[in-house]
């Protein structure tokens, strides 16, 4: 019964990221490899909907990406704010995504492991997974920043983007970023 459900929950989201959306167009491939990254839950450098912030449902946003290099072994990908009070304040850390990986769906759970492989961190609130937008007062930039990687990497839900970002030195193959807004 356990595995019926696995098959099925895996299926499930196959088929959510197979599924034709309203992609939206990345804000920079990476140069080299025109990797890129985007969402249908909103449009580079628009505005990321309340459902997607802790002031709203807290879900994490939908996106997929294309063109990784070839030699690619695993993903990671961050979400950071780069105008939080205190510097740049992150919300979200994932790594050792399968090669095979091109979606996140929306509405991913907090578990330290992914449904398609993979592994959240932990982020500037001190918990593993996603916590979306909060800013205490203006406009605030929010960077989702995906990394194709020559390898896995030796980290688990403890892994901060420090630790992350440390642990990737040297075996980045390509970048895309895809930046959305918030406002209080």
């Amino acid at each position: 019964m356990r595995t019926t459900i696995m098959i099925v929950s895996v299926c499930m989201l196959v088929l959510a990221c197979a599924a034709p959306s309203k992609s939206n167009t990345a804000a920079a491939p990476d140069s080299s490899s025109g990797m890129a990254l985007a969402s249908a839950s909103f449009t580079a450098g628009d505005s990321i909907p309340r459902r997607y912030t802790l002031y709203g449902e807290n879900l994490t946003p939908d996106l997929t990406w294309d063109k990784a290099p070839e030699g690619t072994k695993s993903f990671a990908l961050t979400c950071r704010d780069p105008d939080a009070p205190g510097g740049s304040f992150v919300h979200w850390v994932l790594f050792n995504m399968p090669e095979n990986a091109r979606c996140l769906p929306e509405g991913l759970p907090r578990d330290s492991t992914l449904p398609l492989g993979g592994k959240q961190g932990t982020n500037s609130f001190h918990r593993v997974g996603y916590d979306g937008p909060k800013p205490p007062n203006g406009t605030h930039r929010y960077y989702f920043d995906l990394y194709a990687l020559a390898g896995m990497l030796d980290l688990d839900q403890t892994a901060t983007a420090g630790r992350l970002q440390q642990a990737m030195k040297g075996h980045v193959l390509a970048h895309a970023s895809l930046m959305g807004k918030y406002k209080k």
